[in-house]
């Protein structure tokens, strides 16, 4: 809970202010005046009686009582600064702006925890340290210089870095991008992303609060709290994108099974933003033009018409767009011939719509009717339209103005001359709109929108399994990677389908159970972990002098403890694995079995628990998902059964949560099954 003199606070006092606006303390002050707070405006300055013209404390014991602090004073002071604001001045909010704490040394990570402690015994709200602060309608509480015009339409953005939200409000500003209020929360001591995002969710006014949430995060440490009110904010109409830093990983660390070694906490990062519904960005402009996307009126399809007096442009933006699994319809109608009656002889309109370095603003008035009221195979429109300076372009966007705000579909205006036509584009964004000059950029954050699911469901029905089997199993087996025969119970006992096999110590039992199960056969080593690589599989085994001969061969490999005999069975080799990853939980990861998981690793990672609609996504998500329809008269493989092992997998995390790391690969898929060929099941209690 965010205390509300953080919010809307009646008094603010400036600890450390100063007449220099070149240090952080005079610039806060600075930007409190001139933002016209209307509350009390308090300031203290060891060394000063006035501070830009307001009445200066020595010590803040001499303070009336305040709402807020804005702090701007060497770390070592703020702790007993905090204390005495706390429990003598009933201050209940804080900004740290100074720095010097966790981010610097394990001392200053003592000094931060000792003002949480403080503002924690009081319920009060801390942001900060080592963070710019904090701009809302109501005050200006931050040191920079750039204060962007508020506007409650505007985008709502929390970032874990001060500078880096500075850099994207001066990227998204010039090309019509609004804010309505911004939180730096630097170290997150107390309040990070997460919990001003679940202050926006709860807070949530459908009338007046802002649709747009933008977020730059450099550690999730509340992946589910993140989880939850993304998701919540998303179902009530908002749109998130969020820029995670830090997603690379230097090295690779050691994995006893593909999935360990294929999901990384940045895989997580993927699920978790999947699973909420957030677009995920991965630098200033994209999450700019993502942002600016959000400004439109949401695509309700994926067919583009793309109008431009410039092909280059659109050739690009056509590939763009196809790339990312969007589609550029051709047109050929009676309307289209209709159309091109009405332009200079040259112009195109199968799509892209060309109408020529000549084509007027009516022209472009009169394709965008036509794109709107007569292309049923049309869902959205992006218009190119620069200059080369010969004439000024004001009619042209003064039609694109008019057409934008009366149309049914978006229209999205990318205008690429931002300075030849700099006057006109300056005119264009004070009418309220937001503009893209560039048309890879805003294909890439256009498709990846429409790439991005919607949130996942609040509540999950799992399918039925047998827990007490589950846990009476978990209970008895040690930690590290368990037996198949547990292996066999538990797959059992949630219901997916296995190969009929036996575990087999000498000759006879392997010949016995080679009987049993019905040649051909194959035969695997248990104990080594990656069977293959030290000759322990044999496949199509067919007799019974055969099974003799490779027992006694496999049996003496290093780490053997006995022989694992299955029936040979045909079909597409597949992959579900899963591991736990600390904070987020367990991801469920699937792709290409046997070799492949490890020559293509092609996977797609979701967040557990699934549904089959998640895994079904996931399924349609790999590259090699053709393969897994079926190609050149191959049969495809049942996607519902194949999913149907990755819910019932979900289903077993959650009743086994001591499960770290686990592999069914492959799987072997058909037309009509999918089992499980091969398992492997570490504990970790």
């Amino acid at each position: 809970m965010i205390h509300p003199a953080l919010l809307h606070p009646r008094s603010i006092v400036v600890i450390g202010g100063s007449n220099d606006v070149q240090k952080p303390g005079g610039a806060v002050l600075r930007n409190l005046i001139e933002g016209d707070f209307d509350g009390k405006l308090y300031v203290t300055n060891l060394k000063e009686t006035e501070v830009q013209g307001i009445p200066c404390f020595k010590d803040p014991s001499e303070l009336p009582d305040v709402d807020l602090a804005i702090i701007a004073i060497p770390a070592k002071f703020v702790p007993c600064t905090i204390e005495i604001l706390a429990f003598v001045k009933n201050t209940r909010a804080f900004i740290v702006l100074s720095a010097g704490f966790s981010e610097e040394s394990e001392a200053g990570r003592e000094l931060e925890n000792e003002m949480v402690d403080t503002v924690n015994s009081v319920h009060g709200s801390l942001i900060g340290p080592n963070c710019i602060g904090v701009l809302t309608p109501f005050y200006h509480g931050v040191f920079t210089k750039f204060i962007p015009k508020l506007d409650s339409r505007g985008c709502d953005f929390i970032s874990g870095s001060g500078a880096t939200a500075v850099f994207i409000m001066e990227a998204g500003i010039p090309k019509g991008l609004t804010f309505s209020q911004v939180f730096s929360v630097g170290n997150s001591a107390q309040l990070g992303v997460e919990e001003i995002l679940e202050h926006l969710d709860e807070n949530f006014d459908p009338v007046t609060s802002s649709r747009i949430k933008l977020l730059y995060i450099e550690t999730i440490t509340k992946p589910q709290l993140l989880l939850k009110h993304a998701s919540s904010l998303i179902r009530k109409g908002c749109r998130i994108a969020a820029i995670k830093a830090g997603s690379s990983e230097a090295g690779s660390r050691a994995a006893s099974s593909h999935t360990g070694a294929l999901a990384s906490p940045d895989v997580a990062v993927d699920a978790l933003f999947r699973k909420a519904g957030i677009v995920r960005c991965y630098g200033r402009e994209d999450l700019v033009s993502v942002a600016s996307v959000f400004t439109f009126p949401e695509l309700k399809g994926q067919n583009m018409a793309i109008i431009t007096h410039a092909g280059g442009p659109a050739v690009m933006l056509t590939d763009v767009l196809s790339n990312g699994g969007m589609n550029v319809p051709h047109i050929d109608n009676p309307e289209a011939k209709e159309l091109l009656t009405m332009l200079f002889p040259g112009s195109s309109v199968a799509n892209p719509i060309d109408f020529l370095a000549t084509g007027t603003a009516q022209q472009l008035g009169t394709i965008i009717d036509y794109s709107d009221q007569k292309f049923s195979e049309i869902d959205g429109m992006a218009v190119i339209f620069g200059t080369p300076g010969l004439t000024p372009v004001f009619d042209v966007y003064d039609v694109l103005d008019r057409k934008m705000k009366t149309t049914g579909k978006p229209v999205f205006p990318i205008l690429p001359s931002i300075i030849t036509a700099a006057a006109e584009v300056q005119e264009f964004v004070s009418r309220g709109h937001t503009f893209f000059p560039d048309e890879v950029i805003f294909g890439n954050a256009l498709t990846r929108i429409y790439r991005t699911p919607k949130p996942s469901p609040e509540a999950y029905e799992f399918p039925e399994i047998d827990q007490k089997k589950i846990r009476n199993i978990i209970e008895s087996s040690p930690d590290g990677y368990i037996t198949p025969g547990s292996i066999q119970g538990l797959m059992d006992a949630c219901g997916i389908p296995r190969v009929g096999e036996s575990v087999v110590t000498s000759a006879d039992e392997a010949i016995t159970s080679a009987r049993q199960l019905g040649f051909p056969v194959v035969m695997k080593v248990v104990g080594p972990v990656h069977k293959s690589d030290v000759g322990g599989v044999v496949l199509d085994v067919k007799d019974e002098a055969t099974v003799t001969h490779e027992f006694k061969r496999m049996i003496r490999i290093r780490d053997t403890v006995a022989i694992l005999i299955q029936p040979m069975l045909s079909g597409v080799e597949l992959f579900v694995g899963a591991k736990f990853e600390p904070k987020f939980g367990h991801l469920i990861l699937c792709g290409m079995g046997g070799i492949f998981i490890e020559t293509l690793k092609d996977v797609s990672a979701g967040l557990s628990p699934l549904n089959c609609d998640e895994a079904l996504q996931m399924i349609r998500s790999l590259k090699s998902y053709k393969i897994i329809q079926g190609v050149r008269g191959q049969k495809g493989v049942n996607e519902i059964l194949f999913a149907d092992v990755m819910v019932r997998l979900s289903a077993l995390l959650n009743a086994a949560p001591e499960i770290i790391e686990l592999d069914f690969n492959p799987l072997l898929g058909s037309e009509t099954r999918v089992v499980a060929v091969d398992a492997r099941i570490c504990l970790k209690r």
